[in-house]
C-alpha cells in the first residue's frame, strides 16, 4: 500500500496522543516517541489522519481531557519491515513496532514530530 503523500523515501505516520505523552515528545526537541509503559507492548502509529482524528477526538479527550494529531515523516527502509495491520474498515491501519523496537523507530524518523490538530473537553 502506497501512501501518497510520502516521497519516495519516506512514509507520513500520524500518531493520536494525550498531554502527557505529548509532554515527552516536546521534552525530547520534537524528534522521539518515549518508551512505552509496561503495559504497552506496541507502538501503534496509524497511516491516515482521519484515523489519527478519530482516536484523539474520541478517545483522548475523554480519557484526558485534550488530544493531540501529531505527523511525523518515517524511513521507508525501516518500515518495510513491518506489516500494515488492518483492525477495522479499509481505512483503519496501523503498524505495529514492538516496544523493544522503538528506538529503531526513532532513529528512522525524518525531520520532526508535528501536531496537527489539537482537541480539548
Amino acid at each position: 500500500m502506497r501512501d501518497e503523500s510520502a516521497t519516495s523515501e519516506t512514509v507520513t505516520l500520524w500518531r493520536p496522543t494525550g498531554p502527557a505523552e505529548l509532554a515527552l515528545v516536546r521534552d525530547s526537541g520534537w524528534r522521539r516517541w518515549p518508551p512505552r509503559l509496561p503495559d504497552q507492548p506496541i507502538f501503534y502509529p496509524v497511516l491516515n489522519e482521519d484515523y489519527a482524528v478519530r482516536i484523539a477526538r474520541d478517545w483522548n479527550v475523554p480519557a484526558s481531557g485534550a488530544g493531540y494529531v501529531t505527523r511525523f515523516e518515517v524511513r521507508r527502509d525501516f518500515l518495510e519491515q513491518f506489516d500494515v495491520q488492518q483492525v477495522g474498515g479499509a481505512t483503519i491501519l496501523e503498524y505495529w513496532i514492538p516496544a523493544e523496537r522503538l528506538d529503531e523507530l526513532n532513529d528512522a524518523i525524518v525531520g520532526t514530530i508535528d501536531v496537527v490538530q489539537t482537541f480539548e473537553a
